[in-house]
């Protein structure tokens, strides 16, 4: 499929997200003294900001790409939990996948920053996992949005939405209704998501999730790594993030290693969110790995060129893409 006619076909996805939603709160100030009650600064409020966090910022990123980015996860039924749906809507997103719970309290991460400075950051967050009853109304919105999805993406950030048997029963019911599952893992579940299709650690989450050690300047050790992976978990494929060094595909019978791209880095906040929106989408369309992986490892560069976690331009990557002939 040609680029164009990708870029194309990506407005037609309906993608389905399941994981931690949360809030990323910014308050910005100034600092003109210290505090006479400890020697800390006193920042003076002049602005607040709430944004969408966690696997808020793959809605954003699908969404981005043109396609209907679907969110399922559960929050709490408290005033940060309002907050959070009424960004969604703000957003132009459903809130149709999010289960409310009076027993657990809303992920919120709150940074303060003077000047340009952060001076600390706060969380107010439960990572335990959700209720028994929690996690069956969750898998209920699942089963009832999946039927029209292309592709789900487990968005997993150890804040207790995800678990080993939600897991199991999404990809269950995902393989009978023949829909791909594309998984960003954190430590807790990363050996619980068998039998899945494209699985995307980076390379501190391989390392430790498989418990081993490798040179990943060695071509045959990275490949064995992969292998490793695969095996482990039964997997379809893996798509390796390698930072600096590009990513590197096994699936669907391809391997190949692909350099990153050089850039001028700002931020590398957010790239692998980028990354995962990129891969999924391109997966639920059939692509190929080398093109899967080529515009996944294009689009996690952009956004490292920005200041701040921000989605990706489709505009500016299918031109880069053109250019990069990916």
């Amino acid at each position: 499929m040609l680029l164009p006619a990708v870029f194309e076909a990506f407005n037609e996805l309906n993608v389905l997200v399941i994981g931690d939603v949360m809030i990323d709160s910014y308050v910005f100030g100034r600092v003109d003294r210290i505090s006479p009650e400890a020697p800390v600064p006193v920042v003076v409020a002049q602005n607040r900001e709430f944004r969408l966090g966690g696997a808020g910022n793959v809605l954003l990123n699908v969404q981005a790409l043109g396609a209907k980015a679907i969110a399922c996860s559960v929050i709490g039924k408290d005033s940060y939990g309002d907050e959070l749906c009424n960004l969604l809507e703000s957003k132009g997103l459903t809130t149709s996948g999010i289960v409310r719970s009076k027993e657990r309290i809303t992920t919120v991460k709150e940074r303060i920053i003077a000047g340009s400075q952060q001076v600390v950051r706060v969380d107010t967050e439960t990572d335990a996992p959700i209720s028994g009853e929690e996690r069956e109304a969750l898998l209920v919105k699942i089963g009832e949005l999946a039927s029209s999805c292309q592709v789900i993406i487990f968005e997993d950030y150890d804040k207790g939405v995800i678990s080993k048997e939600l897991i199991e029963a999404v990809v269950t019911m995902a393989r009978e209704r023949n829909i791909p599952t594309v998984v960003d893992p954190k430590k807790r579940n990363f050996l619980h998501y068998k039998g899945t299709t494209l699985f995307k650690p980076n390379l501190k989450e391989l390392r430790e999730g498989l418990n081993i050690s490798f040179d990943v300047r060695k071509p045959v050790e990275l490949e064995s790594a992969a292998q490793q992976l695969k095996e482990a978990l039964s997997l379809e494929g893996t798509l390796i993030t390698l930072s600096e060094r590009g990513v590197y595909i096994d699936f669907q019978e391809q391997k190949c290693h692909l350099p990153a791209h050089i850039r001028q880095i700002a931020d590398v906040s957010g790239a692998g969110d980028t990354v995962i929106s990129i891969a999924a989408c391109c997966v639920a369309l059939g692509l190929s790995p080398k093109q899967i992986a080529g515009l996944s490892n294009l689009g996690g560069g952009l956004v490292c060129e920005e200041v701040g976690v921000v989605p990706i331009n489709k505009s500016l990557l299918l031109s880069e893409a053109l250019l990069a002939e990916v």
